[in-house]
């Protein structure tokens, strides 16, 4: 039996949770955390996790994405 973690809860998200929760394109998220200085993308090899709380963060602080 598999439990879901709400995503409000979770640390990292995935790209199309991390689009589900903020409202912006998983294309966009990609664009964004493909940035050599992004600050909410962790890579574990070759997959994308974005830091939900740096996620929130930037979106509050960013004039237009």
């Amino acid at each position: 039996m598999v439990e879901s973690i709400p995503i409000w809860h979770k640390t990292l998200l995935t790209l199309e949770e991390a689009a589900a929760y903020s409202g912006i394109g998983t294309g966009k998220l990609r664009k964004l955390s493909n940035d050599e200085n992004c600050s909410f993308v962790v890579w574990n090899g070759r997959k994308r996790l974005l830091k939900r709380k740096e996620l929130d963060e930037f979106i509050r602080v960013a004039y237009s994405i």
